[in-house]
């Protein structure tokens, strides 16, 4: 390692901690980890990127998700972090427009990028040494084997056998459905090249026992759900409530210039366990189909951030109808300019009646929409503790942008064809 600037030693397994050993030290083409919440997963993953490229001179990194402004807040804050708990601040520059991060003593670098512009991919060169690796956060994402493939091919050309290097490619990710592609070609057959490993919060030694505890209450109030966020196990998509939909590119302006289509957006509250969600879609009633074109998913955003979110997405003149047990927050949300917020109806049925209307138009959902994707894929009917049988009650845990979408959409399914506004 390249460490002549680093005033003080460190010791890997104290600062790595343990449950990785296979991962860490795998040079197969291949290095696929599913695995539960908090098991530390992207973590390790960015660790490993920053001492192996301090190792490796000549090794240069591509961090890819589905879409790229999901980058900064994800792999991008965790390799920060991973330069910063290796004591190693001084030997890299990191920069935030665009997304970018250099070693110092060679020229090497991370380049960020999503998978909504794909020329962007193609067309990136090292300059100092070769791209050797390529780090899918979240791939579960990916819907398109194709598009893997792509980044797959990426990373070509010859490397000198006396360097060192190797080429790889690491995929880390939250198994929420077992129809997914990366299961049949890396879980459901031997490959030599290939290590598909699962992991869970257990091997987290640094979780305290609020963390400990958040799961354990997982297990027993929602075991379907404890087995992927807990456990790392695939998830089973079995008893899907909305299954009317697709996921499909669009042009925005082009479906909102229709005179039978509204726009409809949806706002649930969350903070510390649960995200915050704004659904934004465009309600065609006359077509029946429902287009989602946008939305907001984050923890621990307070009312003042997430006001600024939403108007600096252009969004803070749109009515939004929110969810109306946070009077508190919704008030304060209309004081810091997202002027025309409301509270949802609610009531009896008014969940299962919501769902039934919405489930009278067929969804399509444009590809950067990647946690709405995630959630209508996981969003099933909850089992009867007792019997074990389905019952007409949505399941927990995939309903953030759901229930989002069911507030924005209240107007519109209970009354007829509305004109733009």
């Amino acid at each position: 390692m390249n460490n002549s600037m680093i005033q003080n030693s460190i010791e890997l397994p104290e600062i790595v901690g343990s449950g990785y050993g296979r991962f860490w030290n795998w040079k197969g083409r291949y290095r696929v980890c599913k695995g539960s919440r908090a098991s530390k997963k992207s973590r390790t993953s960015a660790l490993w990127f920053i001492v192996n490229m301090m190792k490796y001179e000549g090794a240069n990194l591509l961090v890819v998700r589905k879409v790229y402004r999901t980058l900064k807040d994800s792999c991008f804050s965790e390799l920060k972090w991973a330069v910063a708990r290796l004591g190693a601040q001084a030997l890299w520059e990191i920069k935030e427009s665009p997304l970018e991060m250099k070693y110092k003593p060679t020229g090497q670098k991370i380049f960020f990028r999503g998978l909504d512009d794909p020329f962007k991919i193609n067309s990136i060169t090292a300059e100092n040494g070769y791209l050797c690796w390529v780090w899918i956060e979240e791939a579960y994402e990916i819907g398109s084997e194709s598009d893997f493939n792509m980044l797959d091919e990426s990373i070509r050309g010859a490397i000198p056998t006396e360097s060192g290097l190797f080429k790889q490619l690491t995929l880390t990710l939250n198994p929420w459905n077992q129809k997914h592609w990366i299961k049949k070609r890396f879980f459901d057959r031997q490959d030599d090249s290939v290590l598909a490993m699962t992991t869970d919060y257990f091997c987290n030694e640094w979780l305290d026992e609020k963390d400990r505890l958040f799961f354990e209450n997982m297990r027993v109030s929602d075991p379907r759900r404890y087995q992927v966020a807990g456990l790392g196990e695939w998830g089973v998509s079995e008893g899907l409530v909305f299954e009317n939909w697709e996921e499909r590119v669009f042009d925005t302006d082009k479906i909102r210039g229709s005179s039978s289509v509204r726009s409809v957006f949806g706002l649930d509250f969350g903070y510390t366990n649960d995200p915050t969600a704004l659904f934004c879609g465009l309600a065609d009633t006359a077509n029946k189909t429902l287009w989602v074109f946008d939305e907001l998913y984050k923890k621990g955003i307070g009312n003042e951030a997430l006001a600024a979110e939403i108007i600096r997405s252009g969004y803070g003149k749109e009515k939004i109808t929110a969810d109306s047990s946070e009077p508190k927050s919704i008030d304060r949300l209309r004081e810091l300019g997202v002027i025309r917020i409301r509270g949802a109806s609610k009531g009896r049925g008014s969940i299962n009646g919501g769902i039934d209307r919405i489930r009278d138009f067929h969804i399509i959902i444009h590809p950067k929409c990647v946690n709405f994707i995630t959630e209508i894929s996981n969003y099933v009917w909850a089992n009867d503790k007792s019997t074990g049988k389905r019952i007409n009650v949505p399941a927990a845990g995939f309903d953030h942008l759901m229930d989002a979408m069911r507030y924005g959409m209240e107007d519109i399914c209970r009354c007829g064809v509305f004109s733009f506004d």
